[in-house]
Parts: C-alpha cells; structure tokens; sequence
C-alpha cells in the first residue's frame, strides 16, 4: 500500500497522482478522513489510559495513608474509566481497520516516468524486434501456411486438445499432449536455465494464504479474479510473484544481502471474469497456464537496475526463440493496481494476426514491501527501511506455444522450432503429425 504519511501530509499530491489512473480525488479524501477519526479516537484512549494510571497510583497512596473510603471512591472511579478505556481501544481498533481496509484498495502511485493515458490505447511503443532485424532485414511478412491459428494447428497435429481439457475441468482449461506437452516442458527448463547465473531457483506452494495475496495486492481488490478454497483459506496462486514476494515477509535483512534474487515455474490459476466470449479461443485467454517468474528484492537505489535486468532477460528469451515481439511502455491509466511502472512484452502471433502479452515486467517500489513488512537495515545505520520489488515474466508458456506454433508452421502442416530448444527437446526440432 502507499504510505499514509503522504496522504496526512500532502492529500493533495496523492489524490494529483493517483488521478493518473483515473482513481477519484474522493477515495484519498475518505481515507484522510478515516485517519483522523482514527488518530482522535487513539488520543481518547491514551488519555484514558493515562487517567487510570493517574487513579491507580492515589488508590495506592491513600491506603497507605489509611483512608479506606477514599481508596474505594478512587477505585471505582478507576474501574470506572477503565470500561470507557476498552470502549475507545475497541472503537479505535474499528476506526484503524477502517484506515487499513481503505489503504488496500487504494493502488500504487504511479512512477512519474510512466507515460499518461486512460487504458491500452494510449500505452506507447518502445521498441520492436524480429530476427535478421540487426543485419537490416525488413519487418517480417507471413506466407499463408503460416496463417493458421495454434488451435487448428494443435488439432491436426495431435498436440493440443481442448475438447478433452474442458471434458476434464471445464472451458478454458487446456490440454497438451505429446509432443505439445514436451515443447512446454521444454520451455520452462531453457528459461529456468538462463536466469541460473544470477536468480536462485525456487519450487514454492501451488497454494497460499489470503494473507500472501494481500502482500502483493491481488487481494482483497482482485478476489473475483482468483481460485478460493474456503475451507482451508487458501489460495490458488495467479503468479509465482505471490509466493515469491512473501518468502521474507516480517523480516528484517541485512543491506548487504541485496539484491535478492528469485525464479520460479508454477502453475498459474486465473478465473478470467470478464472474458466470457471474449478472446477465449485456443489459449489465447486460460485459467490455468505455465510460467517462469523472475523477482528481486532491492534497496530503492538497486531497483532501475534490477527492472531493466528482468526486461533483458525477458527479451533476451524471445530473440533466443526468434519471435517477433514489441515492447509497450504502460500508461498510468493501464498499470496494474500494485505497480509503478510497467513494461509490457507482446510477441506477434500471425494465425491470430495479434499481438499477445507475454511478460509484464514491473517496479512497484515499496508498495508491496509495506504490506508484507519487508524491510532491511542500512549498513550505515540507521533505522530499518523497505524495501522495492521488482517481478516479471520470462515467460508465460501459453501464448509462447501459440506463438511458436503459428511462426514454425511449415507449408506442409509440420511446424519447426528454434534451435535454441534442440536440447531440451532431444534434438527433435520438427513436430509433424501423429
């Protein structure tokens, strides 16, 4: 969440920001307002609080002294205001509830680098690539065999099959088989390997508690978006980042330790609300779907350094696999709730003739750091500070899949994939049919 002492000082300001991103001036002023109520009602109650204390210590002078009566008036007039102090604790602890309920669904303030705008149309283009590009090869153009979405392709090949997926869990739940099952395997081992050098592995919990969604702000404002399991209170995770962003919640670490540096492949679960008949085609849209995460812990000076580094890798991964891919800066206006700033990775599917998301790559300061507590102690001293996050993909498989399958189509319906996967796929780069 945003820090409140912003908003006491400078509502104003917070309420300009936040205005970016089409947020009303109205819901920075009733947190303001909420504040106050809730800071008198704390002040009401160390007043009492301070009273009784006061009570207490005449209670114990005046029987020293022997004045029973006057020990007994003192002590009910202590009890007394020790029920109107549990009274103004519990209307406080209500009122700060009410500060913190209102703080979680306020989003992040947006970096002043990310550019202005409403929503996706006004997300600016930073940089296109494609392969040959550098030796000033022309934007590629698709010969016709290569105009077939992965959906039909999958079909004929045996490879993908989404009438049996939706047999076993419903639409929108896919089902990949052998050789389609293998090229995703395949996938996430060549992308775990190259973010080896410097990210340390981890398998986390498929599931997590309403708190870790909280840490990272998928909750409580994107609960419809998620998978529920009530009676446990957990969780299907939406993205490793929940987990990962919670491995050192309520910690404290040492400066020199950063950056810290995590990777992960989960399985990623997403109701997708508001796609129905939208975009649900194949795997364009899905509600469950592979993916490699990157993520970093840093000081806020770390945090341009280790943004743009999950950015390289991200697209170091698609050139490897030579696809055809733009890069978006986004408007404040399209951010997610928790970032800061975001860049948007899209690779060129021509059997859908689409650009498709394939890594968001985002900076979100201390915003999630302040909701998990995750802070480090400056080596100069000092007090403990928060500190940034940082995540992205590299890369969300299922639209990777699609998106090979639809460039490596072959005229004769086999399709070729990039040299860069020959070893993960025993050298076996040509998928024809079953």
């Amino acid at each position: 969440m945003i820090d409140l002492h912003l908003i006491r000082s400078d509502p104003r300001a917070v309420a300009t920001a936040l205005a970016r991103r089409g947020v009303p001036a109205a819901e920075v002023e009733r947190v303001a307002e909420l504040d106050v109520v809730h800071r008198a009602l704390l002040q009401r109650q160390e007043a009492l609080r301070s009273e009784v204390k006061s009570l207490s210590k005449e209670v114990g002078a005046a029987r020293k002294a022997g004045d029973a009566t006057l020990a007994s008036a003192l002590a009910d007039q202590s009890r007394s205001l020790g029920d109107d102090e549990r009274v103004a604790a519990a209307a406080a602890e209500r009122a700060g509830e009410a500060v913190r309920s209102a703080m979680l669904l306020l989003p992040n303030v947006p970096s002043h680098e990310a550019p202005d705008g409403e929503g996706a149309d006004d997300n600016v283009e930073v940089r296109r690539w494609w392969p040959g590009m550098d030796e000033g090869r022309p934007e590629p153009t698709y010969a016709d065999h290569q105009r077939v979405p992965h959906w039909d392709i999958g079909e004929k090949l045996g490879i993908l099959d989404m009438e049996r997926g939706a047999r076993l869990a419903g639409s929108m739940f896919p089902l990949y088989r052998g050789a389609g099952a293998r090229l995703l395997r395949a996938l996430g081992a060549f992308a775990l390997d190259a973010h080896a050098d410097a990210y340390e592995e981890i398998r986390p919990p498929t599931f997590a508690l309403t708190e870790t969604l909280t840490s990272t702000g998928h909750l409580p404002k994107f609960s419809d978006e998620a998978y529920q399991m009530e009676r446990d209170d957990l969780w299907a995770i939406p993205t490793a980042e929940v987990p990962l962003t919670s491995m050192h919640r309520g910690e404290i670490l040492p400066e020199a330790d950063l950056p810290i540096r995590f990777t992960a492949q989960t399985a990623c679960f997403r109701r997708e609300a508001g796609a129905a008949g939208r975009d649900t085609r194949g795997l364009l849209r899905v509600h469950e779907f592979d993916k490699v995460e990157l993520f970093a812990y840093t000081t806020p000076d770390q945090a341009f350094e280790a943004h743009m580094d999950i950015l390289a890798r991200a697209e170091s991964l698609l050139q490897d696999l030579g696809l055809h891919y733009r890069v978006l800066d986004l408007c404040a206006g399209d951010l997610g709730a928790s970032s800061a700033r975001t860049f948007d990775l899209e690779a060129y599917a021509p059997g859908c003739d689409r650009w498709l998301e394939v890594s968001s790559v985002s900076w979100f300061s201390d915003y999630q750091a302040r909701r998990a507590q995750v802070r480090f102690r400056p080596e100069d001293g000092g007090s403990p500070q928060l500190v940034h996050t940082v995540n992205g993909s590299a890369l969300a498989w299922a639209r990777i899949w699609a998106t090979l399958v639809e460039t490596g189509r072959q005229a004769d319906g086999s399709v070729l994939l990039p040299e860069a996967l020959s070893a993960y796929l025993g050298g076996r780069l040509v998928i024809e049919g079953r």
